[in-house]
């Protein structure tokens, strides 16, 4: 591109530090460098016209792990594990709800459920036989003596379930875009360049710089270089035990007199939907097909859409009329361990990725931790 010398003075001249990736680890990275460092320069790059990944694709749940997720963490982490990754998708929640502001995000805290269909009775069982030892762990660790999880009856004539519900007094929802335009707002404030369609393709350590490559557009310098594109991470480093997670999702038209209200989790969690402007949003069914859905494309599949609409015909909507409005799909990062990857790639180089499907829950302290190690 040829540059005028206004634009690569104020915008690509002596940058400090260069995010690639608008998501809330990126922006929540700027913002912590921002406040340790009042007169850096600090430029995010996107690749996309908006964040590409799964921060704006999200279903909005202010939450940190079911019943059942938590008991199936346990299968391949300690216990000190699970509470230390339960009290960071916490203490990444009151981050984000303290920069941003509960009103900003339309932050709601309704609980949430757990749903188990008539054929996982034993997954139903296992569950409630645990729902006190689970508590005991989580009340020492984080909520002050006070229960986690309970049951109720379904109050919301879901069908084909089992009759009681598992419910989560301190989950809550949020609206996803009001959130990150809230991000992207403070962070412009603050004085932080967030510059879109610029796919970076490689980067290399010259003369104590780090030379960056991005399409179209060629080579632009800074000091420092913080990557924090999640599921896409491998595409510009090696990182060990991560790989890309489709989400695929759905969302109705507006349902009259639609009585559901909090946030659901359904079959390990691997279906979730909540009712958004009275309307149900449902995603999930990456289980149907882990292989296909091990992958960087933002496409929908007719394998799990199909199945999602037959969950809100047979089983949360069952006696309602609704029509499909919008289909779309976002890009997770996971690997075998649940706790992310903040580490040093080079010298000059760090990554915060690997959010393991909690990105709204443990991004901003992934950002903050990936913004404190960019200083060493």
């Amino acid at each position: 591109m040829n540059l005028s010398y206004w634009e690569y003075k104020t915008w690509f001249h002596n940058i400090d530090y260069a995010i690639i990736g608008s998501g809330i680890v990126g922006l929540s990275c700027a913002l912590s460098l921002r406040e340790r460092h009042p007169n850096a320069k600090i430029v995010v790059f996107e690749s996309g016209t908006l964040p590409n990944g799964a921060s704006t694709k999200n279903a909005g749940f202010a939450c940190f792990g079911s019943l059942s997720e938590i008991i199936e963490d346990l299968k391949t982490h300690s216990e000190d594990e699970v509470v230390e990754l339960v009290r960071k998708r916490v203490m990444g929640l009151e981050i984000l709800r303290k920069n941003l502001g509960d009103k900003k995000i339309d932050f709601q805290r309704h609980g949430g459920y757990e749903l188990f269909t008539l054929e996982d009775e034993a997954l139903y069982e296992n569950c409630l036989s645990k729902l006190s030892y689970i508590n005991s762990v989580l009340k020492k660790a984080l909520f002050n003596e006070k229960d986690v999880f309970s049951v109720k009856n379904d109050a919301f004539s879901f069908k084909k379930v089992q009759k009681m519900l598992i419910f989560n007094q301190f989950e809550g929802q949020l609206d996803t875009g009001k959130m990150m335009h809230a991000l992207i707002q403070k962070c412009v404030k603050k004085g932080v360049f967030v510059l879109n369609s610029f796919k970076i393709e490689s980067f290399l350590s010259k003369n104590d710089q780090i030379v960056m490559n991005f399409k179209d557009f060629g080579e632009i310098s800074a000091k420092k270089l913080c990557i924090a594109t999640n599921g896409f991470a491998n595409q510009l480093i090696n990182t060990q035990d991560l790989k890309p997670a489709r989400a695929q999702v759905l969302i109705t038209k507006p349902i009259r007199n639609l009585h559901i209200k909090g946030t659901f989790h359904l079959d390990r969690g691997y279906y979730y939907f909540r009712n958004i402007d009275d309307r149900i949003l449902l995603g999930g069914g990456r289980n149907l097909d882990f292989t296909g859905e091990t992958t960087t494309s933002l496409e929908v599949t007719s394998l799990i859409q199909n199945k999602l609409e037959d969950l809100l015909h047979t089983t949360i909507i069952p006696n309602t009329p609704f029509e499909v409005e919008h289909r779309w799909s976002g890009i997770m990062g996971v690997g075998s361990q649940k706790k992310p990857i903040v580490m040093k790639v080079d010298d000059h180089v760090y990554c915060g990725v690997r959010l393991g499907g909690m990105g709204v829950a443990i991004g901003s302290l992934v950002g903050s931790e990936l913004a404190t190690i960019a200083q060493t």
